[in-house]
């Protein structure tokens, strides 16, 4: 039978880590988070470079300022959930079977992976341990990580140490000796009885008879000997961390440049690329929310032509989308969703002539939207309705279509095509008998020698925008002898006339 492993991750100084992961311009300054209700908040996190500065946990806002150089940030519940998914989903490459530790009031962020059987994949304990503090290292984390045979021996020891640590089965009680009694976060009486008595440490809350031990404090005093010996069974309680691309960053003061905001997005649109690839996906759609000063939200989505994970392509999309819808008022916190897709490849023929690059191809339909206009620049899709020459434009996407190989038909005998005006001409037309009799463009008149019609159509008169037209076949001669043959289309609701194609 396999021995059980458990790899304990711990996170300390999380609300701190959490806003900094991101924030990559503070990352060497000292930096403290506050938490509470103004006036009365509170230094709850900070980063080393803090501490090194004289700052502290429970430091009030006023006893702060007075530190020089030291930046000041508000605590931030949806960035530490969005940090923890992370840390989740870094874990969860390593191991399925994920129990999320509870830590109180959030300080820090503890999770234990049950790493049984993984020898195979990761090699040994050491191994794994150094990979996955890399991988959390890359998404911004910094963790300590023990891996024990026993899952409380895992959890505590990895609270106490920096770095990485495997205990050997058999040495729990030897690695818990010197832990501190306030590990195990015992109640106030107990703790009151042990501090009477002397007792510090794990070893030597362990060196008690077990007997005498309980007829002063109850079972659960056999609970808390057990555990110093490092002996204390836990039922695994796996949590399963759903799998989300989503990025979110409170600015601790409202941001009007849009400089700052792409600076900040480069590092999560990153940080997605990096969490999508380890899945072997890339990003096909890239929603921007950023919610603005006065309550309002500015929301766009990005749709690149192709699923890719390009950080460049991806932040140039991102500037020019900006630049041509930009923010009415000032920043307040920035969120990145993005949808997940499968990366593609397009099969060129062999002798088919090169086509450019999706990502310039999308680089440049942004730039042309923003001059021309959304509405204008895409793929034309024809509406489901008889209205005539009815389509609305689309976002240009590019599809693996199947080639069949079958050979085009050479047409055998000439066909009449009919080639359509854009825009249609306005033209005014004589009447006889209800019929087209002449008409006149701009340049010169016509004298209709035959008209076929009128094919009436008609539609959407349950709407505010009903139609209604006619349309004749007609074959005319010029004034200078030229013979046309077109279609005239009469707009029945506005009653005016349109040269809306030619035959050829």
């Amino acid at each position: 039978m396999t021995n059980q492993l458990y790899a304990a991750i711990h996170a300390e100084e999380f609300p701190a880590q959490a806003l900094l992961r991101l924030r990559t311009d503070l990352a060497i300054q000292p930096v403290a988070i506050l938490d509470g209700r103004p006036p009365l908040q509170t230094v709850c996190s900070l980063n080393r470079a803090a501490r090194l500065k004289g700052a502290d946990a429970g430091l009030t806002r006023l006893e702060a300022e007075t530190i020089p150089g030291l930046h000041l940030l508000a605590r931030c519940a949806e960035t530490e959930a969005a940090a923890r998914a992370v840390l989740l989903e870094c874990a969860a490459h390593f191991s399925p079977r994920i129990e999320l530790v509870d830590q109180g009031e959030g300080q820090t962020c503890c999770c234990v992976l049950d790493i049984t059987g993984t020898e195979r994949l990761f090699g040994a304990p050491q191994t794994l341990a150094m990979r996955l503090r890399d991988a959390l290292a890359d998404a911004g984390l910094r963790t300590s990580i023990a891996v024990s045979s026993n899952f409380h021996t895992a959890r505590l020891k990895a609270a106490a140490i920096r770095g990485i640590t495997v205990i050997p089965q058999g040495q729990e009680a030897l690695a818990l000796g010197r832990l501190p009694l306030a590990a195990l976060q015992l109640p106030a009486d107990p703790a009151e009885v042990f501090a009477i008595w002397g007792i510090r440490t794990l070893g030597e809350l362990a060196a008690l008879p077990e007997s005498e031990l309980i007829a002063r404090l109850g079972l659960q005093a056999r609970d808390w000997r057990t555990l110093a010996h490092g002996e204390l069974r836990h039922t695994f309680q796996p949590i399963e961390p759903e799998f989300s691309l989503r990025e979110f960053c409170a600015f601790e003061t409202p941001v009007e440049q849009i400089d700052s905001i792409l600076f900040i997005g480069a590092r999560m649109i990153e940080c997605l690329a990096t969490r999508a690839s380890t899945h072997a996906l890339s990003l096909a759609s890239l929603t921007v929310t950023m919610k603005l000063d006065g309550g309002h939200d500015w929301q766009r989505t990005i749709r690149p032509a192709l699923p890719t994970i390009d950080r460049k392509f991806l932040l140039k999309l991102l500037q020019l989308e900006i630049g041509a819808h930009p923010p009415q008022s000032a920043v307040l916190s920035l969120t990145l969703s993005a949808q997940a897709g499968q990366s593609s490849k397009v099969q060129l023929g062999l002798f088919a002539p090169p086509t450019p690059e999706p990502s310039r191809l999308d680089v440049t339909i942004a730039r042309l939207k923003a001059i021309a206009g959304e509405d204008r620049v895409g793929s034309p899709v024809l509406e489901d309705t008889h209205r005539p020459g009815s389509f609305r434009m689309e976002n240009f996407t590019v599809t693996n279509s199947a080639n069949t190989g079958s050979v085009l038909e050479v047409p055998t005998q000439s066909r009449m095509a009919l080639r359509r005006i854009r825009p249609p001409a306005h033209v005014r037309v004589q009447l006889e008998s209800l019929k087209p009799s002449a008409f006149r463009d701009r340049e010169q008149s016509y004298i209709v020698a035959a008209a076929y019609g009128p094919w009436r159509s008609s539609g959407c008169w349950w709407s505010t925008d009903p139609w209604s037209t006619e349309e004749w076949d007609v074959l005319a001669e010029s004034s200078t002898g030229a013979s046309l043959a077109c279609l005239l289309v009469h707009n029945c609701a506005q009653n005016n006339w349109q040269l809306e194609a030619i035959y050829d």
